[in-house]
């Protein structure tokens, strides 16, 4: 197998080549053209497509996760027609998109409420179930892992100033690209009631965070010039808490699809 590593390849031209079975990571296509290409049963994760333009193609049985703007199929923007649809599904989808403090204090509820329920459920798998990946995703305590770094990175990080809020458990998204001091063990095979623990404690600070929160924060920014992630200078308060809200919700689904194919295989 013929490997490339640290090398720029800009300009190259492949033509007739198989690329079959092929595994690209951290791969520059910017620019690119595919034509008259084999995309069949590949999987594409963590990856920006911005501007992309998909023509002539044929999709057929595909699968799309991910966020949606200004996305034109034949000529139709789907990206407001599948938000309609989702907050139609779970009309609680649509209050993770607070304005008011008050809004997201009871967005907030919402989410502990449904991770209850969430994790009841997990509670009545075998722990080592709860350790193994479904379709290449995260385990379900690995994606509790990365929620405690999320509310670390957004709150503690960016909202209360701490520059350095981890715990050695706490797992940044795969594509990251590394930090010094930042702890990113993901073959850790922590217990479900180690994590929940530190996850407790995250819960209490946003929680805090959300009593005393005013419309007057929200409407200010913070910044966070020390070595580490995120650094960010006149970023909007109210953005930090819509990430943790928007992770929260959307790995909950993902546990949630997850948990079910679990109970399918047993």
């Amino acid at each position: 197998m013929t490997e490339f590593r640290d090398q720029d390849l800009s300009g190259s031209r492949f033509e007739r080549v198989n690329l079959r079975d092929s595994a690209f990571s951290e791969v520059d296509l910017t620019g690119a053209k595919l034509r008259a290409s084999d995309f069949d049963d590949a999987t594409i994760r963590g990856t920006s497509l911005h501007r992309t333009r998909l023509l002539g193609v044929e999709l057929v049985d595909v699968e799309i996760y991910g966020e949606l703007q200004n996305v034109q199929v034949n000529g139709v923007d789907i990206g407001p027609l599948v938000e309609a649809e989702l907050n139609r599904r779970m009309p609680e989808r649509a209050k993770m998109h607070p304005a008011d403090a008050e809004g997201f204090r009871a967005a907030w509820a919402i989410l502990e409420r449904l991770w209850e329920d969430t994790v009841e459920r997990a509670r009545t798998f075998p722990e080592e179930a709860l350790h193994r990946s479904v379709n290449d995703e995260w385990s379900f305590i690995q994606t509790l892992r990365h929620l405690n770094f999320a509310t670390a990175a957004w709150v503690g990080r960016m909202i209360l100033g701490n520059p350095s809020p981890w715990h050695p458990l706490d797992l940044p998204w795969d594509e990251a690209p590394g930090w010094e001091g930042i702890p990113w063990d993901r073959e850790a095979r922590p217990s479900l009631d180690e994590v929940l623990a530190v996850r407790a404690a995250r819960q209490t600070t946003v929680r805090d965070v959300l009593a005393s929160l005013t419309d007057t924060q929200l409407a200010s920014s913070v910044s966070q010039t020390a070595p580490g992630w995120p650094v960010l200078e006149g970023f909007p308060f109210k953005d930090c808490l819509h990430i943790v809200l928007n992770e929260e919700w959307e790995h909950r689904l993902y546990t949630e699809r997850d948990l079910a194919l679990l109970e399918l295989a047993t």
